[in-house]
C-alpha cells in the first residue's frame, strides 16, 4: 500500500529554505526521486509560515522507504539538517484507493 509522509522543516531565518535549496543544488532531491519505489519527494512553502518548508514525499511501500532509510543519503541529509538547525514534524498518510473526490474536480 502506497502511503504519503509530510515532513514539515522549521528553521529562523530563512534556513528551512536554504536547507531545500541545499539539498536541490546538491542533486540529493533527484537521486531520492530516482530510488525505486519513491512516488513524490517535493518541497513546497507554506503561505501562513514562511520559516517552514514541507516535503511532500510518497513511496509505493514500506519496504522502499526503509531501504531509502538505510542509504549513505540519509548520513547527508541529517547533516544538512544540523547545519541549519531544523525541528520536524511527520504525518503520514497511507493510500486506500476509496477516494470519490474527481467528481469534485475540475480538468
Amino acid at each position: 500500500m502506497s502511503f504519503t509522509v509530510n515532513l514539515y522543516y522549521t528553521g529562523t531565518n530563512g534556513s528551512a529554505r536554504a536547507f531545500a535549496n541545499e539539498m536541490i543544488n546538491q542533486g540529493i532531491v533527484k537521486k531520492i526521486q530516482a530510488e525505486p519505489g519513491n512516488l513524490k519527494y517535493d518541497y513546497f512553502i507554506p503561505l501562513e509560515d514562511p520559516e517552514t518548508i514541507l516535503l511532500i514525499d510518497s513511496w509505493a511501500n514500506q519496504a522502499a522507504l526503509d531501504k531509502h532509510h538505510a542509504s549513505e543519503m540519509m548520513v547527508q541529509i541529517a547533516s544538512l539538517r544540523e547545519k541549519y538547525d531544523l525541528h520536524m514534524r511527520v504525518e503520514r498518510y497511507t493510500d486506500d484507493h476509496s477516494s470519490t473526490d474527481d467528481q469534485f474536480l475540475r480538468r
